[in-house]
Protein backbone atom coordinates (compact mmCIF):
# COMPACT_ATOMS: atom_id res chain seq x y z
CA UNK A 1 0.00 0.00 0.00
CA UNK A 2 1.38 3.53 -1.34
CA UNK A 3 1.90 6.40 1.26
CA UNK A 4 -0.91 8.19 -0.64
CA UNK A 5 -3.33 5.59 0.11
CA UNK A 6 -2.16 5.33 3.69
CA UNK A 7 -2.47 8.79 4.54
CA UNK A 8 -6.11 9.27 2.94
CA UNK A 9 -6.83 6.43 4.99
CA UNK A 10 -5.74 7.88 8.21
CA UNK A 11 -7.68 10.98 6.63
CA UNK A 12 -10.95 9.13 6.51
CA UNK A 13 -10.81 7.40 10.10
CA UNK A 14 -9.84 11.00 11.14
CA UNK A 15 -13.05 12.67 9.66
CA UNK A 16 -14.96 9.51 11.13
CA UNK A 17 -13.22 9.76 14.40
CA UNK A 18 -14.25 13.95 14.83
CA UNK A 19 -18.33 13.27 13.67
CA UNK A 20 -18.53 10.49 15.84
CA UNK A 21 -16.81 12.80 18.98
CA UNK A 22 -18.98 15.54 17.75
CA UNK A 23 -22.18 13.17 17.85
CA UNK A 24 -21.46 11.93 20.98
CA UNK A 25 -20.91 16.12 22.29
CA UNK A 26 -24.01 17.03 21.03
CA UNK A 27 -26.21 14.28 22.75
CA UNK A 28 -24.07 14.83 26.36
CA UNK A 29 -24.94 18.55 25.59
CA UNK A 30 -28.62 17.55 24.93
CA UNK A 31 -28.46 16.16 28.33
CA UNK A 32 -26.75 18.67 30.06
CA UNK A 33 -28.68 21.45 29.13
CA UNK A 34 -31.53 21.20 31.38
CA UNK A 35 -30.02 21.38 34.16
CA UNK A 36 -28.23 24.30 33.53
CA UNK A 37 -31.25 25.49 32.55
CA UNK A 38 -32.94 24.70 35.64
CA UNK A 39 -30.07 26.16 37.43
CA UNK A 40 -30.44 29.42 35.81
CA UNK A 41 -33.41 29.81 36.77
CA UNK A 42 -33.15 29.15 40.39
CA UNK A 43 -30.13 31.99 40.96
CA UNK A 44 -32.33 34.69 38.54
CA UNK A 45 -34.46 37.21 39.43
CA UNK A 46 -38.14 36.17 39.15
CA UNK A 47 -38.83 39.48 36.78
CA UNK A 48 -36.57 37.53 34.32
CA UNK A 49 -38.19 34.02 34.89
CA UNK A 50 -41.59 35.70 34.16
CA UNK A 51 -40.85 37.08 31.38
CA UNK A 52 -38.68 33.54 29.91
CA UNK A 53 -35.82 35.27 29.50
CA UNK A 54 -33.91 33.24 31.39
CA UNK A 55 -32.30 30.03 29.06
CA UNK A 56 -28.76 28.72 29.86
CA UNK A 57 -27.36 31.89 32.00
CA UNK A 58 -28.76 33.48 34.71
CA UNK A 59 -30.70 36.97 34.62
CA UNK A 60 -29.51 39.26 37.28
CA UNK A 61 -29.03 37.22 40.71
CA UNK A 62 -30.76 35.81 43.68
CA UNK A 63 -31.24 33.53 46.46
CA UNK A 64 -34.21 33.69 47.56
CA UNK A 65 -35.61 30.73 46.43
CA UNK A 66 -33.09 28.47 48.37
CA UNK A 67 -33.26 30.85 51.61
CA UNK A 68 -36.99 30.10 51.49
CA UNK A 69 -36.14 26.33 51.09
CA UNK A 70 -33.59 26.75 53.77
CA UNK A 71 -36.18 28.36 55.85
CA UNK A 72 -37.98 26.13 56.85
CA UNK A 73 -36.91 23.73 59.53
CA UNK A 74 -38.26 20.86 58.95
CA UNK A 75 -36.47 20.40 55.37
CA UNK A 76 -33.62 19.27 57.57
CA UNK A 77 -35.81 16.26 59.03
CA UNK A 78 -37.26 15.16 55.64
CA UNK A 79 -33.59 15.08 54.52
CA UNK A 80 -32.76 13.02 57.23
CA UNK A 81 -36.00 10.86 56.34
CA UNK A 82 -35.32 10.15 52.37
CA UNK A 83 -31.16 9.56 53.69
CA UNK A 84 -32.17 6.67 55.78
CA UNK A 85 -34.96 5.29 53.87
CA UNK A 86 -33.04 5.50 50.77
CA UNK A 87 -29.90 3.61 52.04
CA UNK A 88 -32.57 0.68 54.20
CA UNK A 89 -34.51 0.29 50.62
CA UNK A 90 -31.42 -0.25 48.49
CA UNK A 91 -29.64 -2.37 51.46
CA UNK A 92 -33.01 -4.83 51.77
CA UNK A 93 -33.57 -4.38 47.56
CA UNK A 94 -30.24 -5.78 46.66
CA UNK A 95 -30.37 -8.58 49.63
CA UNK A 96 -34.08 -9.40 47.68
CA UNK A 97 -32.33 -9.34 44.84
CA UNK A 98 -29.48 -11.22 45.04
CA UNK A 99 -30.72 -14.20 46.61
CA UNK A 100 -33.58 -14.68 43.96
CA UNK A 101 -31.32 -13.55 40.97
CA UNK A 102 -28.66 -16.11 41.73
CA UNK A 103 -31.00 -19.33 42.41
CA UNK A 104 -32.43 -18.55 39.21
CA UNK A 105 -29.68 -17.74 37.04
CA UNK A 106 -28.51 -22.27 37.67
CA UNK A 107 -29.20 -24.46 35.99
CA UNK A 108 -29.62 -26.90 38.74
CA UNK A 109 -32.46 -25.53 39.69
CA UNK A 110 -36.08 -27.12 38.89
CA UNK A 111 -38.43 -24.83 37.91
CA UNK A 112 -36.36 -22.07 37.32
CA UNK A 113 -38.05 -21.06 34.23
CA UNK A 114 -41.61 -20.80 35.95
CA UNK A 115 -40.43 -18.77 38.99
CA UNK A 116 -39.09 -16.60 36.34
CA UNK A 117 -42.34 -16.33 34.44
CA UNK A 118 -44.14 -15.58 37.76
CA UNK A 119 -41.22 -12.75 38.61
CA UNK A 120 -42.11 -11.29 35.05
CA UNK A 121 -45.69 -11.56 35.66
CA UNK A 122 -46.06 -8.63 38.16
CA UNK A 123 -43.90 -6.62 35.70
CA UNK A 124 -47.23 -6.30 33.83
CA UNK A 125 -49.87 -6.59 36.26
CA UNK A 126 -50.49 -4.53 39.26
CA UNK A 127 -53.56 -4.42 41.55
CA UNK A 128 -53.65 -0.97 41.72
CA UNK A 129 -53.59 2.29 44.08
CA UNK A 130 -56.95 1.55 45.81
CA UNK A 131 -56.04 -2.19 46.89
CA UNK A 132 -52.66 -1.19 47.46
CA UNK A 133 -53.69 1.70 49.70
CA UNK A 134 -56.15 -1.28 51.61
CA UNK A 135 -53.28 -3.70 51.72
CA UNK A 136 -50.91 -1.09 53.29
CA UNK A 137 -53.77 -0.20 56.20
CA UNK A 138 -54.82 -3.92 57.02
CA UNK A 139 -50.89 -4.23 57.72
CA UNK A 140 -50.90 -1.61 60.07
CA UNK A 141 -48.10 -0.15 57.50
CA UNK A 142 -49.68 3.42 57.02
CA UNK A 143 -47.36 6.82 58.52
CA UNK A 144 -44.30 4.46 59.11
CA UNK A 145 -41.21 3.67 57.79
CA UNK A 146 -41.57 0.57 56.21
CA UNK A 147 -44.32 1.82 54.24
CA UNK A 148 -41.54 3.38 52.56
CA UNK A 149 -39.23 0.69 52.29
CA UNK A 150 -41.24 -3.04 52.35
CA UNK A 151 -43.83 -2.44 49.37
CA UNK A 152 -40.92 -1.20 46.34
CA UNK A 153 -38.13 -3.34 47.93
CA UNK A 154 -38.19 -5.97 44.94
CA UNK A 155 -37.88 -5.00 41.82
CA UNK A 156 -38.89 -7.84 38.66
CA UNK A 157 -36.89 -5.54 36.12
CA UNK A 158 -33.98 -5.69 38.59
CA UNK A 159 -34.00 -9.41 39.31
CA UNK A 160 -33.99 -9.82 35.60
CA UNK A 161 -30.76 -8.03 34.97
CA UNK A 162 -29.18 -9.49 37.91
CA UNK A 163 -29.90 -13.13 36.70
CA UNK A 164 -28.90 -12.39 33.07
CA UNK A 165 -25.74 -10.66 34.44
CA UNK A 166 -25.24 -13.99 37.02
CA UNK A 167 -25.41 -16.31 34.25
CA UNK A 168 -22.86 -14.40 31.75
CA UNK A 169 -20.00 -13.33 34.16
CA UNK A 170 -20.11 -16.57 36.53
CA UNK A 171 -19.44 -19.50 34.81
CA UNK A 172 -20.95 -23.24 35.86
CA UNK A 173 -17.65 -24.79 36.29
CA UNK A 174 -16.53 -22.43 39.01
CA UNK A 175 -19.76 -22.94 41.44
CA UNK A 176 -19.40 -26.69 40.65
CA UNK A 177 -15.73 -26.65 41.85
CA UNK A 178 -16.56 -24.14 44.61
CA UNK A 179 -19.58 -27.47 45.66
CA UNK A 180 -16.51 -30.04 45.28
CA UNK A 181 -14.19 -28.39 47.55
CA UNK A 182 -17.57 -28.79 50.41
CA UNK A 183 -18.72 -24.73 49.68
CA UNK A 184 -22.08 -24.17 50.83
CA UNK A 185 -24.35 -21.96 48.59
CA UNK A 186 -24.47 -18.96 51.16
CA UNK A 187 -20.54 -19.65 50.73
CA UNK A 188 -20.61 -19.42 47.19
CA UNK A 189 -22.94 -16.32 46.97
CA UNK A 190 -21.15 -14.77 49.89
CA UNK A 191 -17.16 -15.28 48.60
CA UNK A 192 -17.34 -15.68 45.16
CA UNK A 193 -20.48 -14.52 43.09
CA UNK A 194 -20.96 -11.08 45.40
CA UNK A 195 -17.00 -10.53 44.83
CA UNK A 196 -17.25 -11.20 40.99
CA UNK A 197 -20.34 -9.12 40.74
CA UNK A 198 -19.32 -5.54 42.30
CA UNK A 199 -20.39 -3.82 38.93
CA UNK A 200 -23.95 -4.76 38.42
CA UNK A 201 -24.53 -4.72 41.90
CA UNK A 202 -22.90 -1.19 41.51
CA UNK A 203 -25.44 -0.29 38.90
CA UNK A 204 -28.40 -1.98 40.79
CA UNK A 205 -27.83 0.16 43.74
CA UNK A 206 -27.76 3.14 42.16
CA UNK A 207 -31.30 2.26 40.13
CA UNK A 208 -32.75 1.53 43.54
CA UNK A 209 -31.36 4.95 45.29
CA UNK A 210 -32.56 6.84 42.68
CA UNK A 211 -36.04 5.40 42.35
CA UNK A 212 -36.60 5.65 45.65
CA UNK A 213 -34.88 8.80 46.38
CA UNK A 214 -36.54 10.63 43.81
CA UNK A 215 -40.15 8.72 44.77
CA UNK A 216 -42.89 10.80 46.61
CA UNK A 217 -46.30 9.46 45.55
CA UNK A 218 -46.17 6.09 47.86
CA UNK A 219 -45.29 8.83 50.70
CA UNK A 220 -48.18 11.11 49.24
CA UNK A 221 -50.11 8.31 50.23
CA UNK A 222 -49.21 6.05 52.79
CA UNK A 223 -48.15 9.68 55.06
CA UNK A 224 -50.77 11.41 56.02
CA UNK A 225 -50.95 12.00 59.69
CA UNK A 226 -47.24 11.45 60.79
CA UNK A 227 -45.59 14.73 59.46
CA UNK A 228 -42.25 14.01 60.54
CA UNK A 229 -42.45 11.10 58.17
CA UNK A 230 -42.21 12.82 55.20
CA UNK A 231 -39.39 12.61 52.72
CA UNK A 232 -37.49 15.46 50.89
CA UNK A 233 -39.13 15.54 47.95
CA UNK A 234 -42.94 15.11 49.55
CA UNK A 235 -41.85 18.15 51.94
CA UNK A 236 -40.55 20.46 48.48
CA UNK A 237 -43.75 19.05 46.59
CA UNK A 238 -45.69 20.67 49.11
CA UNK A 239 -43.37 23.82 49.40
CA UNK A 240 -43.99 24.11 45.73
CA UNK A 241 -47.85 23.82 46.28
CA UNK A 242 -48.59 26.38 48.75
CA UNK A 243 -45.73 28.72 47.29
CA UNK A 244 -48.29 28.50 44.10
CA UNK A 245 -51.57 28.78 45.92
CA UNK A 246 -49.89 31.88 47.90
CA UNK A 247 -48.66 33.45 44.70
CA UNK A 248 -51.90 32.96 42.78
CA UNK A 249 -53.80 34.87 45.68
CA UNK A 250 -51.33 37.47 45.69
CA UNK A 251 -51.16 38.21 42.46
CA UNK A 252 -52.69 41.52 42.38
CA UNK A 253 -51.99 42.31 45.76
CA UNK A 254 -48.41 44.16 46.94
CA UNK A 255 -46.86 40.68 49.16
CA UNK A 256 -43.66 40.24 47.52
CA UNK A 257 -43.58 36.01 47.40
CA UNK A 258 -41.45 33.97 45.32
CA UNK A 259 -42.18 33.16 41.87
CA UNK A 260 -43.59 29.30 42.16
CA UNK A 261 -41.06 28.81 38.85
CA UNK A 262 -38.10 29.75 40.56
CA UNK A 263 -38.91 28.01 43.91
CA UNK A 264 -39.67 24.73 41.83
CA UNK A 265 -36.04 24.99 39.68
CA UNK A 266 -34.36 25.46 43.54
CA UNK A 267 -36.26 22.81 44.72
CA UNK A 268 -35.26 20.53 41.82
CA UNK A 269 -31.34 21.21 42.22
CA UNK A 270 -31.48 20.83 46.14
CA UNK A 271 -32.70 16.84 45.38
CA UNK A 272 -30.80 16.45 42.57
CA UNK A 273 -27.17 17.46 43.85
CA UNK A 274 -26.99 14.56 46.59
CA UNK A 275 -27.12 11.88 44.02
CA UNK A 276 -24.99 13.72 41.79
CA UNK A 277 -22.26 13.50 44.55
CA UNK A 278 -22.51 9.66 44.63
CA UNK A 279 -22.64 9.26 41.05
CA UNK A 280 -18.83 9.93 40.34
CA UNK A 281 -17.93 7.56 43.05
CA UNK A 282 -19.44 4.77 41.62
CA UNK A 283 -19.60 5.71 37.59
CA UNK A 284 -16.49 2.90 36.75
CA UNK A 285 -18.76 -0.04 38.24
CA UNK A 286 -22.23 1.09 36.54
CA UNK A 287 -20.69 1.32 33.16
CA UNK A 288 -18.61 -1.86 33.81
CA UNK A 289 -22.55 -3.21 35.28
CA UNK A 290 -24.97 -1.44 32.47
CA UNK A 291 -22.69 -3.69 29.84
CA UNK A 292 -22.63 -6.57 31.78
CA UNK A 293 -26.13 -6.67 31.96
CA UNK A 294 -27.37 -5.55 28.70
CA UNK A 295 -25.55 -9.57 27.30
CA UNK A 296 -28.79 -11.59 26.38
CA UNK A 297 -29.02 -14.90 27.94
Amino acid sequence: MSNQTKLSARAANGIADTLIYLFIGIVALSCLFPFIHVFAKSISEEAYVIANKVFLLPKGFSTEAYKKVFSDSSILTSFYVSVVVTILFTALGMLITLCAAYPLSRKSLKGRKTLTMIFMFTMYFTGGIIPEYLLMNSLGLLDTWAVMILPLAFSPYNLMIMKTSLQSSIPDSLIESAHLDGASEFTILSRIVIPLSKPIIATLSLFYAVGRWNAYQDALFYIKQNVSLRPLQLKLYYLVVSSTESFQAAVEGSAQLTNPEVLKAACIIFATVPILCIYPFIQKYFVQGTMVGSVKE
